[in-house]
């Protein structure tokens, strides 16, 4: 892996996210509650909503225009909703958010 030190884990708003901007598109790093830090694709397969502005709550994410509800861990929709989000492996060390950035040279986060 190739890991890449992009920010405090403070400087995620709790129940919120920041957004990574990649040469294959914005990727959104989440902290949750529990202090825990995931990173998805910023984009919501069902419109293109920004799930960077969506509501956190638990280890999922609600979409903030058509209220889908995303895996935080694996990507996957919840309930009736159908459809996968990519997800990308982050790390804490130190209090600093670690973004597995090989990962970010495939396209993934772009589509």
């Amino acid at each position: 892996m190739n890991w890449v030190d992009i920010c405090s884990v403070t400087d995620i708003p709790l129940r919120g996210a920041r957004i990574v901007k990649t040469a294959v598109g914005c990727v959104a790093v989440f902290r949750t509650d529990d202090n825990e830090v995931f990173a998805t694709s910023d984009r919501c397969p069902h419109k293109g909503g920004p799930l960077s502005e969506g509501i956190v709550h638990g280890k999922k994410v609600t979409c903030p225009l058509h209220n889908w509800v995303f895996s935080l861990e694996t990507g996957e929709a919840q309930g009736a909703d159908e459809g996968q989000i990519a997800t990308f492996a982050t790390q804490v060390v130190n209090g600093r958010v670690m973004l597995d950035a090989s990962e970010l040279t495939t396209g993934v986060a772009a589509e």
